[in-house]
């Protein structure tokens, strides 16, 4: 099966590795922020976000006077991520306790759970663990000045949002706005799958960011190597198909379909039954774990869990066991509807395999991340989507292809996230030396000074950005199919974006993050920059400014590979950049994978989605369309073949019809 996308990593060791406080690189760079009263960790799963809070929070309690701390998750399972650890052990100058009454993520009525908080805050205790729902209930119930000179904590913090509705993020707010509480906000996937912001513009402009990448992470590994993403397209029933995508010798979880999907048979019992027959014969159900032992065609005995089954008591068992795993051997396949996502951890995963798309972003990259953690023996992790193929006789056939054009898109945001980082620098602050690798210069010599913010945005909030343009169904899916223009990305969605996103920004900020965000896309899809001492002997250089393509004038400059030639990134052309289609590898991708039917399944559905076409994207075309009119020496028509030459014609049509609305308000 190919991969869209495979990633090797360099197992430098380095996110592994430990100072002498018992940080791992990410730790410390949080903990070097550890004086902020408001704190946004942005890291991926597996990074170690957990002990990076406890550290954190043992600080504030010992040396910045702070009286309690409360850690809030999303759900009772994630709540053993911050059980008791002995940091003395490596350095650290104390450990984290939590008493046992302080553990509220444990069964137990709400009720109970609140009156066991009021007492803690009322108390002399120092810790408590508990959920966002026992937060939010309890919240309610304490005086909001009870919170001053605490830390509140809260894991996977993208379960906030700005919407009114949303009572944690309501939580929030009146604790920046009528306490001295300290916050620190925790999350490996920092976008939601809707379009509602997390925090609003001014509070988020109060937090210190930490970002820690999923490349830092991953490169910086002892054992994993590489990651692959790929999707695989079944027709018919998908518990035919599993036999092609589930390797039995891979330490595995099998998400299966939402009920509500159009993947799933709305019977969750009799697919996991069906999921069990497939991998072979079951044996016998430990009474005591739960854990179902399942003998294969090559009679090889596997552990499997059913998470599915939502007996309490059969679960509660299968958890408890999950949690104490301890070696390799005493776990095989994990097959989970809602579960083991967010907060999961089995270190030996090496392969998820999810059956059926999933809407939201941050689902799948909670996904992806219960794969990538690493562990002795592990090399290589794989993350598969297993997706209904569209057939043209289907007449669900529109859904089927836009679940996969949103599977494409997830593959390109991924592609973002897992390449190296690129970071930026102003131009007016370099020195002339040898930039690092993967390093650009935002030209502020000629133009306003880029600010601080800008770079922020740059450099920790690029993937937010992605993600909301990539939430945009409608563009990608005529981005990939070429009926839009490239301008009508690169001019038009990417800077209405990144004006909602941060309203603040002059005009001139919004460009310079526009331009950035173009630069980032273009070598991400081209492989990367390289460094000129790293160029073949044979390569053609095309340095812009001079002619002489010496060792001297390629020594210290990056290049960016297009075609057959090596472009100099310093002199990289915003107006080339605006005429390629950012998305233009995800059509030819998936077609590598599918048959010349299915891909004309593909145009014909999303040709039959048409949009309107805005004032600001008529604009842009029509100098092309007078281009056009003067080349072939008529108009562009709405029945063409060629979908641009459509797009003109509904441009031409949408101008006319402004004007004629203008010349009649004039008459009146």
């Amino acid at each position: 099966m190919n991969n869209l996308l495979h990633v090797e990593y360099k197992q430098t060791g380095q996110s592994a590795s430990l100072n002498s406080m018992g940080m791992r690189e990410m730790q410390s760079r949080a903990y070097a922020e550890r004086n902020s009263q408001y704190l946004l960790i942005k890291a991926p799963p597996a990074c170690g976000k957990s002990r990076a809070l406890m550290f954190l929070g043992l600080d504030k309690l010992e040396h910045q006077g702070l009286r309690k701390v409360i850690v809030s998750v999303p759900e009772k399972s994630i709540g053993g991520s911050f059980k008791n650890t002995a940091l003395t052990e490596f350095g650290f100058f104390a450990d984290w306790q939590v008493s046992p009454q302080n553990n509220l993520c444990v069964d137990g009525s709400d009720k109970s759970k609140v009156a066991a908080f009021q007492r803690f805050m009322a108390g002399d205790d120092l810790i408590l663990v508990c959920t966002h729902a026992t937060l939010r209930f309890a919240f309610d119930k304490v005086d909001i000045a009870e919170f001053n000179n605490c830390l509140v904590a809260i894991d996977e913090f993208h379960h906030v949002s700005a919407d009114g509705d949303n009572r944690l993020g309501g939580l929030i707010d009146e604790l920046m706005a009528k306490s001295t509480a300290h916050i620190v906000a925790m999350t490996g996937s920092y976008f939601r799958g809707d379009t509602i912001p997390i925090l609003l513009p001014d509070d988020e402009a109060k937090f210190t960011k930490v970002t820690y990448t999923y490349y830092e992470q991953l490169n910086g590994y002892n054992y994993l190597k590489s990651l692959g993403i790929g999707y695989h397209f079944y027709q018919g029933r998908y518990i035919d198909a599993l036999p092609d995508v589930l390797d039995t010798h891979k330490k595995t979880i099998i998400h299966i379909p939402n009920v509500n999907s159009g993947e799933s048979t709305k019977d969750k019992h009799s697919e996991v039954d069906a999921i069990l027959d497939v991998i072979g014969e079951v044996v016998l159900r430990d009474p005591e774990t739960g854990i179902l032992q399942v003998r294969t065609n090559d009679r090889r005995i596997l552990r499997i869990a059913n998470l599915v089954d939502d007996t309490s008591s059969e679960r509660a068992k299968v958890q408890t066991y999950l949690r104490n795993i301890t070696s390799s051997n005493d776990m095989d396949i994990i097959i989970a509807l809602g579960m083991a996502k967010e907060g999961f951890d089995w270190p030996y995963c090496e392969h998820v395999l999810t059956i059926g798309y999933r809407s939201s972003l941050t689902e799948i990259v909670q996904i992806i991340g219960r794969a990538t953690r690493d562990c002795v023996g592990k090399t290589h992790a794989q993350f598969t989507n297993l997706i209904a193929q569209p057939d043209a006789q289907d007449e669900d056939v529109r859904t089927s292809v836009n679940n996969m054009l949103k599977a494409i898109t997830t593959s390109l945001l991924m592609e973002q996230i897992l390449a190296p980082t690129i970071q930026f620098k102003p131009r007016s602050l370099w020195d002339g030396k040898e930039l690092p690798a993967n390093t650009l210069l935002v030209d502020d010599t000629t133009s306003t000074l880029v600010s601080q913010k800008v770079l922020d945005i740059l450099n920790g909030d690029r993937n937010e950005i992605m993600a909301a343009l990539l939430a945009n169904q409608q563009l990608v899916q005529e981005s990939i199919s070429k009926t839009v223009p490239p301008e009508t990305v690169t001019q038009v969605e990417l800077p209405a974006i990144i004006q909602t996103l941060y309203p603040d920004l002059t005009e001139e900020e919004q460009e310079q993050i526009r331009q950035g965000m173009l630069q980032s896309m273009l070598i991400t899809q081209q492989g990367g920059l390289v460094d000129g001492k790293d160029l073949p002997p044979d390569a053609i250089m095309d340095l812009s400014e001079s002619s002489d393509e010496s060792d001297s004038n390629v020594t210290g400059k990056q290049f960016l590979k297009m075609g057959d030639k090596f472009l100099c990134i310093d002199n990289l052309n915003i107006d080339l950049i605006d005429a390629i289609n950012p998305f233009r590898g995800a059509y030819e991708i998936l077609s590598k994978q599918v048959d010349a039917a299915m891909l004309k399944t593909i145009q014909e559905a999303v040709s039959a989605s048409k949009s309107q076409v805005s004032e600001e994207e008529a604009v842009i075309l029509w100098p092309r369309i007078k281009q056009f009119t003067q080349e072939f020496r008529r108009e562009p028509l709405l029945n063409s073949s060629d979908p641009i030459e459509v797009r003109y014609a509904e441009a031409l049509a949408f101008i006319r019809q402004k004007k004629q609305q203008r010349l009649a308000q004039q008459g009146q």
